[in-house]
């Protein structure tokens, strides 16, 4: 068995995008915009020492944030000698073990479905839906690839494959088509015998690496020191929730705490069609550009984790701040958290909210400075501009706007609720619980504290 008690992980052939790092494994469709995401979690998990269950835990922050259809992705990792497995949407898991086989499929719960199996665990499989079947001599000893799924089989050998006999066959004619370029950087290659012909041309098909191009700020902080403000990727959803890294650069393969491809170079593999032939081609329709992400003054852990330069831990990895030795500069800000309402509505921070019954024909709206948040209630204590959700520097802000029936907050471990003045800003802290009106409430929740 391996080292990292996999044993032997063959891809299975598909589209999307399988990992294997540090004894945990993913798979997620390389089209959804957490895809970076996701890969960064597995990362950073791995560089923790973390096992399969902090693995689910911090991909399940990922998945917590976002909205509309289910991401297709699953993951796996070894907690003692059971695997702990998550699926979300429409992926599919199968783990082996003294009780059976043990089956988890996103499709059947509303959000994700995760398991912890007790071992010893004879197989593993995480599949997507156009999963095709593993080939016998495919193996994944480590890194990212293109494929549709991962077939683990921990009691298999963890040595690579027997050496072929040292004798040379007698050449033969050069071959006129070089075998096909690895979909994506998998580590060295095993080794093989000198071949006494020169190597035919490779073909004009590279592998599948990241386009250069403008970077993409990590969701969490950016590198360390200053960096200049750079757009966000566009994107409905809510951010991560988990450690995010550096994005590696074009055409270098990723290291063991670099995102592995870029959002934008994705997008251009998967989405984009080719031109067609013959006659004169359509310009492309101009793009809106993102706003700006804002820039605020914070400094890095030792592990580039950008911070609020006020507190004392890292709110993503939880290592000491030694503030006399730590620079602040200015970066991206990343997102702040979400507000969770009580009917499971999310509100990612990071940009204002106008919350109201009717805020779409508000001017704040209307002049794109803050987005809409219909919130209702069966009595009709939400007025219509009610309350302003607004960030200022890593401070989450309320102001209620002359509202009605008003607003009130819980502070965090406080059972009571105080009504905060109208038309003032009111600093809110994490685990805070506000009311609007008379029966609508949400929570904030800052998953850079965990």
């Amino acid at each position: 068995m391996s080292g990292d008690g996999l044993g032997t992980v063959r891809p299975l052939p598909g589209s999307g995008l399988v990992a294997r790092v540090e004894g945990l494994l993913l798979v997620c469709d390389a089209a959804e915009t957490v895809a970076a995401d996701l890969l960064a979690a597995l990362h950073d998990t791995a560089a923790s020492g973390g096992d399969g269950r902090a693995l689910a835990r911090r991909v399940a922050q990922v998945l917590a944030v976002m909205m509309g259809e289910p991401v297709a992705c699953a993951v796996a990792g070894s907690v003692g000698d059971g695997v702990a497995v998550l699926v979300s949407g429409p992926a599919s898991a199968a783990v082996t073990g003294p009780g059976g086989e043990v089956r988890l499929a996103g499709r059947d719960a509303l959000t994700w479905s995760d398991r912890l199996v007790p071992g010893p665990v004879t197989g593993i499989e995480l599949r997507l839906p156009e999963a095709g079947p593993a080939h016998p001599l495919a193996r994944l000893d480590g890194g990212v690839v293109v494929g549709g799924g991962i077939l683990c089989d921990p009691a298999g050998a963890g040595a690579p494959p027997a050496a072929r006999s040292a004798v040379p066959r007698q050449a033969e004619a050069p071959a006129t088509e070089a075998p096909p370029p690895a979909p994506y950087p998998m580590g060295p290659p095993d080794p093989a015998p000198p071949i006494p012909v020169p190597p035919p041309p490779r073909p004009e098909q590279q592998a599948w690496h990241p386009e250069p191009g403008p970077q993409v700020p990590p969701q969490q902080g950016p590198v360390s020191g200053p960096i200049p403000a750079v757009a966000p990727r566009e994107t409905d959803t809510l951010e991560p929730t988990g450690a995010m890294e550096a994005a590696g650069t074009g055409g270098e393969p990723a290291g063991p705490r670099e995102r592995p491809f870029e959002p934008e170079s994705r997008e251009r593999q998967f989405a984009s069609e080719p031109p067609a032939q013959g006659g004169p081609q359509a310009a492309p329709e101009p793009e809106a550009a993102p706003a700006a992400q804002p820039l605020v003054y914070g400094v890095d852990c030792k592990n580039d984790h950008f911070n609020d330069p006020r507190v004392p831990y890292c709110a993503v990895c939880g290592i000491a701040l030694v503030q006399r030795s730590l620079a602040p500069y200015q970066g991206p800000r990343p997102p702040l958290g979400v507000l969770l309402l009580d009917d499971g509505m999310t509100l990612r921070l990071d940009a204002d909210h106008l919350v109201g019954r009717d805020p779409d024909r508000a001017p704040e709206v209307a002049d794109g400075s803050v987005r809409p948040a219909k919130v209702t209630s069966p009595d009709g204590s939400v007025s219509r501009r009610h309350l302003r959700v607004a960030l200022d520097g890593w401070d989450v802000n309320l102001i209620d706007l002359g509202s009605v029936n008003g607003t009130q907050i819980q502070p965090p471990g406080d059972p009571n609720f105080y009504d905060i003045p109208p038309n003032e800003p009111v600093t809110i802290m994490p685990g805070t619980t506000v009311r609007i009106g008379v029966s609508r409430t949400m929570r904030y929740e800052s998953h850079r504290n965990r």
